[in-house]
């Protein structure tokens, strides 16, 4: 079996600035049906910018940044949840990220329903999903609102059955973005259990985090992102002191 590694050169990634911008459908097409100003200057967010980079079997990284530095933009982008504007991005590996919990939930449908839905939206075969069923109804804990319709649920029920079907099963590449809040202390600590057990039988590791404990634990290698851009790519202590020197931390 070939060594996981994930492969940038040169990629760059555009959002068109109005879409980035609005939050809902309803308000794109306001805004779009208003005649701009003439003076108006709609340009696109450059949200990567000539990432080159090489991460290969073995290595733990973390990624550190503002919000809107590009750490979740990244993490999407080796995804391949986001087309390249332009550049080149191989991964070779079997890929499993944590995040975007909602993703891939039908209302309507019960929630064992949607442990297929979802299953099939991470790639895997129905009959994978029907035998972890049992499994993720047990680690999400919901009892007989497992037979009932998803938007009955409350949000920590949903986020719940959505960590529990998308940590079903590792990969060699885990991708993870920051920590996930799923419930209370019980459901939290077997959470944090099953996340450290990814990353131990992860071949590779890219974390997103402000907690800068846990990617001294995690991580050996840190990268700090700069408005879409790399500005360090070292030991991850030095990453954290890098990142804290250019936004004035102490």
């Amino acid at each position: 079996m070939s060594t996981p590694f994930i492969r940038l050169r040169h990629v760059n990634l555009h959002y068109a600035a109005v879409a980035f911008k609005e939050r809902s459908l309803k308000a794109l097409l306001a805004g779009l049906l208003r005649q701009a100003p003439a003076h108006a200057d709609v340009q696109d967010v450059h949200a990567l910018k000539d990432i080159s980079l090489d991460i290969v079997g073995g290595e733990r990284v973390g990624l550190l940044g503002h919000n809107g530095a590009g750490k979740s933009t990244f993490l999407k982008t080796v995804a391949g949840l986001y087309p390249v504007s332009g550049g080149s991005v191989q991964v070779q590996g079997e890929v499993r990220s944590l995040f975007d919990l909602s993703l891939g939930f039908e209302p309507d449908a019960t929630g064992r329903e949607n442990i297929l839905y979802r299953g099939l939206l991470l790639g895997l075969t129905p009959a994978f999903m029907r035998g972890k069923e049992a499994e993720i109804v047990d680690f999400a804990g919901l009892g007989s609102f497992i037979d009932y319709p998803i938007k009955t649920y409350s949000a920590g029920m949903q986020v719940r059955l959505a960590f529990a079907i998308s940590t079903a099963v590792g990969g060699d590449v885990l991708l993870l973005d920051e920590v996930i809040g799923a419930g209370d202390a019980q459901f939290m600590a077997r959470a944090k259990q099953r996340i450290e057990d990814l990353v131990a039988q992860a071949d590779l590791l890219v974390l997103a985090s402000h907690d800068f404990g846990a990617l001294q634990n995690l991580c050996t290698r840190g990268l700090v992102f700069h408005h879409g851009a790399i500005i360090f790519d070292g030991p991850v202590a030095d990453a954290i002191q890098a990142y804290k020197a250019e936004n004035h931390l102490p």
